[in-house]
């Protein structure tokens, strides 16, 4: 397989005051996944940029990006897309505002299980699995969160 063409997903880390992490739950592709929210980088915008669209468009609300978490520096093939290499940034972020959206304590709490159904969650970060998560590179990240609360 030849790899021509590059996509780039940008997410979010959001921890609020009892040390748990935003996750969210989504009905895409036909399938179930649980990752971080976020999502696909557009031509002619930058990595914040895209992250700022992106909370509004899953939150319905804005976010403040504080610091840069993560970025791939492995080779990842997409499982998506033919030909291409997903390159995924992640950064810690908060709400610039009271939380306007629902929370759920379940996963996948949506009424309808189709396309583009999305819930969000809270998880401690001490109670993440890497293994809960659908991709590759949000397990890593996982991993590097729960290390990072170890030194913080």
């Amino acid at each position: 397989m030849k790899i021509n063409r590059y996509i780039i997903r940008v997410y979010a880390l959001i921890i609020n005051a009892d040390n748990e992490v935003l996750i969210s739950d989504e009905f895409q592709i036909d399938m179930r996944m649980t990752k971080f929210p976020g999502g696909g980088m557009e031509f002619g915008e930058g990595a914040i940029d895209c992250l700022k669209r992106e909370a509004i468009e899953e939150f319905g609300q804005e976010i403040e990006v504080q610091d840069h978490f993560y970025t791939t520096d492995y080779f990842q093939a997409t499982q998506y897309y033919d030909n291409a290499q997903l390159v995924s940034i992640y950064y810690r972020a908060k709400f610039i505002h009271p939380i306007k959206f629902k929370i759920s304590n379940k996963s996948f709490n949506f009424e309808v299980e189709q396309n583009g159904a999305q819930s969000f969650r809270w998880i401690k970060i001490n109670d993440l699995d890497p293994e809960e998560m659908t991709f590759p590179i949000d397990k890593k990240v996982v991993t590097l969160l729960k290390d990072k609360k170890k030194v913080d």
